[in-house]
């Protein structure tokens, strides 16, 4: 059944929506958005214009959007870690960088093995501090999105950042990996490979030491590619696509979509309950309530 926002393909996703609600236009003018992040403390969402190399604020109070820094390195995805500091991953930097709360910036990684990083696409924390990106070559591959450079890995990796501050090459073998996330209890690391075609989401079991296991496929994009996305508190992943939000079940069942025209890059869970999904899609952002929150 498809209404004016939502196709609910499963009557689980039926129960993950409200009644009523509409899809919100917050914000529009943009080249590409991407890499949302919304800050409690502030409440306001930080999301990414990366081609106009450019980061926009939007303020949950007011509803207006501001410029929040200019030029941005062209960043990408963003994250908050557990004392609420900011994230992100800069392409023409090609470094991931966190934001101390005295306004100075640490680099979190630039290198692996005495080589530059390509460009960090996008980056999540676990409870205990663990950074997790993901290192495709978007941001060198062209001056839309950063700077023309040769790789001087040679690969598009998925990085693992430890206590140490060592970034260590967990995942070697995909095309181009892009958003990623934890599941709720955290023993599932899911990346999608953008690169690889179709597109394809896939679950990685994850050992308390910070080892993976083999892969599972848990979809393959019918359209488009599978960017950025998030977990909900039921484990369903909100997953952008190009007709939308696609709303997957753990075990890969497409449960329903949230309608959009035109392709969606990333998504973020914020508000004062967690249950509004903030929604990056190409030159606009949108925001829908839903009847779930997210997992963290």
């Amino acid at each position: 059944m498809i209404t004016h926002w939502f196709d609910i393909r499963d009557e689980r996703f039926g129960a993950l929506v409200l009644p009523n609600v509409h899809v919100d236009v917050l914000y529009e003018g943009g080249r590409w958005l991407e890499g949302p992040v919304y800050v409690p403390a502030a409440r306001h969402l930080l999301f990414s214009d990366v081609p106009n190399d450019r980061v926009l604020r939007f303020d949950e109070v007011t509803g207006a959007v501001t410029l929040f820094q200019s030029p941005s390195f062209f960043t990408n995805g963003h994250t908050l870690d557990p004392a609420g500091r900011v994230l992100a991953c800069e392409h023409q930097n090609r470094r991931v960088a966190r934001f101390e709360h005295d306004g100075s910036v640490t680099t979190v990684a630039d290198s692996h093995d005495g080589h530059r990083l390509n460009s960090p696409n996008d980056v999540i924390v676990a409870r205990d501090g663990t950074v997790w990106f993901t290192d495709p070559t978007y941001g060198i591959a062209t001056e839309y999105e950063g700077a023309r450079i040769a790789s001087e890995i040679g690969s598009n990796n998925v990085y693992r950042v430890g206590p140490d501050g060592r970034a260590e090459a967990m995942i070697t073998d995909l095309v181009q990996p892009n958003g990623l996330a934890l599941s709720p209890d955290e023993s599932i690391l899911y990346v999608a490979d953008s690169g690889s075609r179709p597109s394809r989401l896939l679950a990685y079991p994850l050992a308390a030491d910070g080892r993976l296991g083999p892969p599972r496929l848990l979809r393959e994009a019918e359209a488009g590619i599978y960017d950025g996305f998030r977990i909900d508190r039921h484990g369903n992943i909100w997953t952008s696509a190009e007709d939308g939000v696609h709303c997957l079940a753990a075990d890969g069942t497409l449960l329903g979509r949230i309608v959009l025209p035109e392709v969606a890059a990333n998504v973020e869970f914020g508000g004062r309950f967690r249950n509004r999904l903030f929604i990056c899609a190409t030159q606009r952002l949108y925001a829908v309530y839903l009847n779930t929150t997210a997992a963290r």
